[in-house]
């Protein structure tokens, strides 16, 4: 008996001991499966009283699932996108907190009541266009210069620039020098001026400083750049444009070799015959006399105009006055935009030596039909009146953008690019 008992007793041992081991391993996954699922709860569910449809933007990033990617200049179309309404959205500044934007642009100033145009945002359908991060700027051009140069909407795209940074930078650190042709903002700690140049042609014409009202009367010297130029050498950034001012509806007159020598051999050219003239004539001083190592060229293309409201399909319209929503017909091109000119640009820029990064912005600005200063801006330095303020058909300006607004959006690429 005694030496039986020994192998039952072993056995009894081993059931006991496999029944334990395996009520163990049981409750042993069951807290584990509820510590997962209370770890994976406390991640996708929102806190209590929170609205599940209502994410931040962070959240709406990090939960995006589809083949969207972030920004890379190389791969992403700018292009290519939808302007989606946010109501939550604030801008960095306004037209009440940044002493630095003219009249002109200062709509809700001026006393436009509507500020929707400020709440939309350019979404591309390709990647995500990161937001104006004004922190960012101020690290990528410490100890550098920037120049901004062209005509008023270049003037405007500064602007923009500079009230997108500003509010960072304390009083005793910053300044602003306003010229005729310079204008500089200065951000002592940091080294670094943003500047504008007015050279609304680019090359040189007889209507640079004094400005000629009459576009018959204008004159432009396709072959001369140099006065403005050397005013551009050793600058770290430099971003054009230059379009508007060629498109007065009429031939151009157009002169080679010196103002001194008269102005009778002018000849009368179309638009993009004399602009493709005088771009050769950038193009070339740009490869001639810009380092690439040291100095990063830019250029914004053409700003669309909106004089024909028949363009987006409202007859009853008058241009640009009283609309308060972007266009939503997907590649809406207006007459506002000469293909031609855009055609002239890149064909110059690409033969040239220097790499030249677009800002492409002439089609995301198409839509936004909504954003122009319209009648709240001034003319001849004075606020327009009432009675002017009336007569949308003859004073809207439906060329320059009200800030902030869409020029924000351009130095939103112009970041993610730099």
């Amino acid at each position: 008996m005694g030496v039986f008992a020994k192998p039952q007793y072993l056995s009894l041992y081993v059931l006991i001991f496999s029944l334990a081991f395996v009520i163990l391993l049981f409750y042993t996954n069951l807290l584990s499966t509820t510590s997962c699922a209370r770890y994976f709860n406390s991640i996708q569910q929102p806190p209590a009283g929170v609205d599940r449809n209502s994410t931040t933007e962070d959240d709406r990033l990090k939960s995006i699932v589809d083949d969207r990617f972030v920004f890379d200049p190389d791969e992403c179309n700018v292009a290519k996108g939808k302007w989606v309404y946010n109501s939550s959205f604030e801008p960095l500044y306004t037209d009440l907190s940044c002493p630095y934007l003219d009249r002109q642009v200062s709509c809700v100033k001026n006393g436009k009541n509507n500020t929707d145009y400020r709440k939309w945002e350019w979404h591309l359908d390709g990647c995500i266009l990161p937001r104006f991060d004004a922190r960012l700027a101020l690290n990528k051009i410490r100890g550098k210069r920037v120049m901004f140069i062209g005509d008023s909407l270049q003037r405007g795209q500064w602007q923009s620039f500079v009230c997108l940074v500003e509010f960072l930078i304390p009083k005793d650190q910053k300044s602003m020098r306003r010229g005729k042709v310079r204008s500089v903002f200065r951000i002592k700690d940091h080294n670094t001026t943003i500047e504008f140049y007015w050279a609304p042609f680019l090359i040189e014409s007889n209507t640079d400083l004094k400005i000629i009202g009459d576009p018959k009367k204008r004159i432009v010297k396709v072959d001369s750049i140099e006065k403005h130029a050397k005013h551009w050498a050793g600058v770290d950034v430099l971003l054009f444009n230059t379009y508007v001012w060629w498109m007065t509806g009429y031939k151009l007159k157009s002169l080679w070799g010196s103002f001194a020598n008269g102005e009778d051999g002018y000849e009368e050219l179309e638009a993009p015959v004399s602009y493709r003239i005088a771009l050769r004539t950038w193009a070339n001083w740009i490869d001639s006399n810009i380092d690439q190592n040291k100095t990063r060229v830019f250029f914004t293309t053409m700003s669309p105009t909106h004089q024909r409201s028949a363009d987006w399909d409202n007859k009853g319209g008058i241009k640009c006055y009283n609309e308060t929503e972007p266009v939503k017909k997907k590649g809406h091109w207006g007459s506002g935009s000469d293909k031609r000119m855009m055609s002239v640009v890149s064909s110059v820029m690409g033969k040239m030596r220097t790499p030249v990064t677009l800002i492409n912005i002439t089609q995301l600005s198409e839509y936004r039909v909504d954003a122009h200063s319209s009648v709240w801006t001034e003319l001849g330095g004075k606020l327009l009146t009432d009675e002017e303020k009336a007569d949308p058909l003859k004073f809207a300006d439906c060329i320059h953008w009200c800030l902030p607004g869409v020029p924000d959006t351009w130095n939103q690429i112009f970041l993610a690019s730099l």
